[in-house]
């Protein structure tokens, strides 16, 4: 039988020291296997100060969040996030390109050290 398998992908999107700068495909990754998303997260080591942290992921160059994941002002996590991400494509495919592009950084403090993490499940036979 098949059995669906929770698993996290987390990837370093910059450094740990230096501001974070906006920009499209800030990294470029491949997906190791095949994965429905049912979660994404992301994480500073610094807090954005001044605006709010917009951080976007895309699938083969198509976003797959219809709202944006979002570190509030002066927060290091979007679980505490007052606006959450939504995911409007859950479908990542073994092999697919994968990039994160940084939209909006904090505008007093852009903040440091950012991570994404991807949640899902992978089917697996048993």
């Amino acid at each position: 039988y098949v059995d669906d398998l929770k698993v996290a992908i987390s990837i370093a999107v910059s450094d740990e020291e230096t501001d974070l700068a906006v920009g499209t495909s800030n990294v470029t990754f491949r997906m190791p296997y095949a994965m429905t998303l049912t979660e994404v997260r992301a994480s500073l080591n610094r807090a954005p100060g001044g605006s709010t942290l917009i951080v976007d992921i895309n699938d083969t160059a198509s976003t797959v969040l219809s709202t944006k994941l979002s570190i509030d002002i002066g927060e290091k996590t979007s679980t505490t996030a007052s606006t959450p991400a939504v995911i409007s494509d859950t479908a990542l495919a073994d092999d697919a390109e994968i990039t994160i592009d940084i939209d909006q950084i904090g505008s007093s403090d852009a903040g440091k050290g950012l991570k994404v993490t991807l949640i899902g499940t992978r089917a697996i036979a048993v």
